[in-house]
């Protein structure tokens, strides 16, 4: 669709800021680095970090040891893959971590724009809404910008911060795939007498974990969008949205912004670039990813679709459960979907020793330690296309892009034009 307008005709309001109507979203376990959200701020826009596994994001860079105390207080129970209901994240040091991470950011932003937080609902961790309160009061303790919901309907969130003295101070939004899920948050949350600031819309071709079944392909962004708007409309509620999932180029950005959405979040073009802090033959994988092989599974212990490079090295490994380091997954009772498939295995091979088979699990992973380490490559649906945004070199690899190169592409460009490096 050809266009005479750009991302820069438009501007994000929201409260008492103008912003360039772009938002990096938050990709989990660095990611979404503190260096790429804190260039989407200086542009003038919105940039996330994300809550995802904090406290070993934090022992990487400040070198400080939260995992490996973690792992020396459990070790005892490593070997024990039937019980880890007593495998728990201190709270004082996941407050610690959660505080560190936010201040490392706050610390030295510049420019107009503004630093979000990703806050997973997923991450039930042992103790979900004790783990969740934690991590969410320290953020808004931290001076973090705003939060945004995400991984889960939250239902109980904004009842657990209300009594917080930035609880109507800070922004905070939801991310939702329905109408339904955003009628259901506004509803819960009558009592609080709070709106979210911003619900972030994301469509089936998002990356990551999707809002949707196996069946994401029957939906599309501009219809789940234009159902909220008349919703809105209809209850005379004056809340922005952000459309997210798929927006590849900036002309597709101001499709969205000319049909009354009040900025786009966009995240598989930042993959690849210096910020990112994806390993960097890593994101050599992404630019040469061809679109069949990027797949949509069911792998993920937290039950929700995800979307991926299929030769993740994550896809099918039989990992031990790391749960005494980790354990970001366990619920309430101590259970990860993942540590069932991999007992089932286990049993598997013991039921017949002299198959000598390896154990593999192929129908979930260990999110934990394969997100931790990189080896499982979630991605957009769009990443097949990241190899038309940037020039081969003579090495064969794919030069990386700045996030300014990618921001201002987004901001400035027009008729579905993209901006090569150099």
């Amino acid at each position: 669709m050809t266009t005479l307008k750009c991302v820069d005709d438009f501007r994000f309001r929201l409260g008492n800021k103008e912003l360039v109507p772009i938002m990096i979203g938050g990709m989990g376990v660095d990611i979404s680095t503190v260096e790429l959200a804190l260039e989407a701020a200086r542009l003038g826009g919105v940039g996330h970090i994300s809550d995802a596994m904090v406290p070993t994001v934090i022992d990487r860079h400040l070198k400080t040891h939260y995992t490996k105390d973690k792992l020396k207080q459990y070790k005892s129970n490593v070997t024990n893959l039937a019980d880890k209901t007593t495998v728990k994240f201190h709270l004082g040091e996941l407050e610690e971590a959660t505080r560190l991470h936010v201040r490392r950011a706050m610390d030295s932003k510049r420019g107009d724009g503004l630093v979000f937080i990703n806050c997973m609902e997923k991450l039930t961790m042992n103790a979900p809404r004790e783990t969740i309160k934690v991590r969410l009061s320290a953020a808004l303790d931290a001076g973090i910008d705003g939060i945004t919901l995400a991984a889960g309907l939250h239902l109980g969130s904004f009842g657990m911060i209300e009594g917080h003295p930035r609880f109507r101070d800070a922004k905070l939004g939801i991310i939702v795939s329905s109408l339904r899920a955003l009628q259901l948050f506004i509803r819960k949350n009558v009592r609080s007498k709070r709106l979210p600031d911003y619900v972030v819309v994301e469509g089936p071709l998002a990356g990551g974990h999707l809002g949707f079944g196996m069946d994401w392909a029957d939906y599309d962004l501009a219809s789940i969008l234009a159902e909220i708007q008349a919703w809105l409309k209809a209850e005379q509620l004056d809340i922005p949205l952000i459309a997210a999932g798929g927006i590849f180029t900036g002309s597709d950005a101001t499709v969205f912004l000319e049909a009354g959405a009040a900025a786009v979040q966009v995240a598989t073009r930042f993959t690849v670039t210096r910020e990112c802090g994806l390993p960097d033959p890593i994101k050599q994988e992404y630019y040469k990813a061809n679109e069949d092989d990027i797949v949509v599974n069911t792998i993920s212990p937290t039950g929700y679709p995800m979307r991926m490079i299929k030769s993740s090295p994550a896809i099918g490994a039989g990992t031990h459960p790391n749960c005494e380091s980790f354990g970001y997954l366990l619920d309430a009772n101590g259970r990860c979907a993942y540590i069932d498939a991999y007992n089932r295995e286990v049993a598997a091979v013991a039921a017949n020793p002299a198959g000598g088979k390896k154990i593999k699990v192929y129908d979930k992973t260990c999110l934990c330690t394969h997100m931790r380490d990189f080896d499982l490559w979630t991605c957009g649906h769009t990443t097949y296309r990241l190899k038309d945004t940037s020039v081969k070199q003579e090495d064969g690899n794919y030069a990386l892009l700045s996030a300014e190169h990618v921001f201002h592409d987004y901001q400035f460009s027009k008729n579905n034009e993209i901006k090569l490096p150099g």
